[in-house]
């Protein structure tokens, strides 16, 4: 009697899949998508965004909301639909059918949501199509300032020797399982040659209080959040997860500088939109998106909020998610992560 595939095998040959798939055959969404009506919009605008008031992907929704309303000539209105990650607004976003709704997602809730959770009631490639990628942020390798073993000036390569001397005992914390945070720690962990233990916290705040208080030893923190402890002296920033340095702190070396080979990681959101909503409307959609972004006064408050402004098409979008799926999913799969 054959033996039943290996759970291994079967992420890696979704994977592959995953790897196969056409950017343009996701922009293209659903063949099932209706043709678009003579007029559109005829009611308001509805973006969803899947996390709560003053959130960062809810101020970045809120930052488009009233230059979309005027090129729309109708309301745009905000809906926080808040849980599970943003899963909980992105199933909403896949469900909607009134042809005047979007999204405003964060990476995982558009890349390996189902790789996660193959129960997820949405598949983020098949229910979902992209609009605009308009931010990218890296994170920051964080830790305390003061640390057994670890020189207080010493550099990010005298780190991450203190860090592999430490092996399990040292421990870094994220926002939860199957965060970027997470997913990019470990990644972090398996080019690095570290072996810290993951503590999951509520959020990022959490996790900078526990490193303050001597309970963790590192953590990857997006940019506003790491740089206001490391200007007040709380807390040393290591490094960033981009490939290069970023405007967004141009002091700071990238994990690349510090010896970690082949380690390029960033957060980001972007806008999709239902995949049975009509293309000519996504289209319309997408052009506006990325224009808003790329004017100055928009560029200027994502840049405020932490985030690097992109603009792209549809087509580019699909190129990030699925590049990102491919990159996080090989992770997932090696780790064997699960949401909880």
């Amino acid at each position: 009697m054959p033996c039943p595939p290996h759970p291994v095998s079967r992420r890696a040959a979704l994977l592959s899949a995953l790897a196969a798939v056409s950017p343009w055959a996701l922009v293209q969404g659903k063949a099932r998508a209706a043709a678009a009506p003579l007029e559109w919009p005829t009611r308001p605008l509805k973006i969803i965004v899947g996390f709560p008031a003053g959130s960062s992907p809810d101020i970045t929704a809120r930052t488009f909301a009233e230059p979309l309303s005027k090129a729309l000539g109708q309301p745009v209105i905000v809906d926080n639909k808040v849980g599970a990650g943003g899963n909980i607004g992105a199933d909403a976003l896949a469900k909607a059918r009134d042809g005047h709704t979007i999204g405003l997602m964060i990476n995982g809730n558009l890349t390996i949501a189902k790789l996660l959770n193959p129960a997820l009631s949405y598949d983020p490639l098949k229910d979902l199509a992209p609009l605009s990628l308009v931010g990218t942020s890296p994170l920051i390798l964080t830790a305390p300032l003061n640390q057994p073993g670890v020189p207080a000036t010493g550099s990010a390569h005298a780190f991450f020797a203190a860090a592999r001397n430490g092996g399990d005992t040292w421990s870094y914390g994220t926002p939860g399982v199957g965060t970027v945070g997470h997913i990019g720690t470990e990644l972090l962990k398996s080019r690095s040659a570290i072996n810290p233990v993951h503590v999951p916290y509520p959020g990022y705040a959490q996790v900078a209080n526990a490193m303050l208080g001597g309970q963790l030893q590192l953590a990857l923190l997006p940019p506003a959040l790491a740089l206001a402890q490391v200007r007040a002296g709380k807390l040393r920033a290591i490094g960033l997860t981009s490939a290069g340095r970023s405007p967004l702190a141009p002091d700071l070396p990238s994990l690349s500088e510090a010896g970690v080979r082949d380690f390029s990681l960033e957060i980001w959101n972007a806008f999709a939109a239902p995949a049975g909503m009509p293309p000519s409307v996504r289209a319309r959609l997408a052009a506006l998106i990325g224009e808003i972004a790329r004017s100055q006064e928009v560029r200027s408050k994502l840049f405020q909020q932490g985030w690097q402004t992109v603009g792209s098409s549809p087509e580019g979008l699909a190129n990030r998610i699925q590049a990102d799926t491919v990159l996080l999913g090989a992770v997932i799969a090696m780790r064997a992560i699960r949401a909880e």
